[in-house]
């Protein structure tokens, strides 16, 4: 109880954060900040891998995995 676990998967690309990657783990920040039950979180990754950085795939093709955000997080 308490524990948030944050899963990255996407194996096939050794989890290489694309933007629907982004959108996904603010989300999750979003509710480990707003959820008062939430005491920790853990990110992982799937397949044996953590994470590979961006996906360059994508941001070869215009992608850029950012989140524009004027919500401060607090500590």
């Amino acid at each position: 109880e308490g524990v948030m676990t944050i899963t990255l998967n996407r194996p096939e690309a050794k989890n290489a954060v694309n933007l629907a990657m982004a959108e996904g783990l603010a989300a999750a920040i979003i509710e480990l900040d707003s959820n008062d039950d939430i005491r920790v979180a853990i990110l992982t990754g799937s397949n044996n891998t953590f994470c590979s950085g961006m996906d360059l795939r994508a941001f070869v093709s215009g992608e850029v995995p950012y989140i524009s955000s004027s919500r401060s997080f607090t500590a």
